[in-house]
């Protein structure tokens, strides 16, 4: 397996199989986890989790109005996710 830079190298064994278990689920469960994660967390409340992601998407919609950030098409997007999964989750997209 390849270190990902996005996750702290120092993760104990136990988490990485986790997250390498949790990526072969299907989307669906995969969001449960993440929802359930967050939610049972100490991330606040789901009332602030919805707070906080109101502001955010306000800040980012203000950044676009007023040109200061660059805007990226959806399929490119999309490709760019598509090329960093495994090559088994690749697969099951085709499935």
């Amino acid at each position: 397996m390849q270190p990902n830079p996005r996750y702290n190298p120092f993760m104990s064994r136990s988490a990485t199989e986790i997250l390498e278990e949790a990526r072969q689920l299907p989307i669906e469960e995969v969001n449960w986890l993440i929802e359930s994660l967050l939610l049972d967390g100490e991330s606040g409340s789901e009332e602030e989790i919805k707070s906080a992601w109101e502001g955010e998407i306000k800040h980012r919609i203000e950044e676009i109005d007023e040109g200061t950030v660059e805007l990226v098409p959806g399929e490119q997007v999309r490709a760019e996710m598509i090329a960093s999964l495994s090559p088994q989750a690749r697969a099951r997209l085709h499935a």
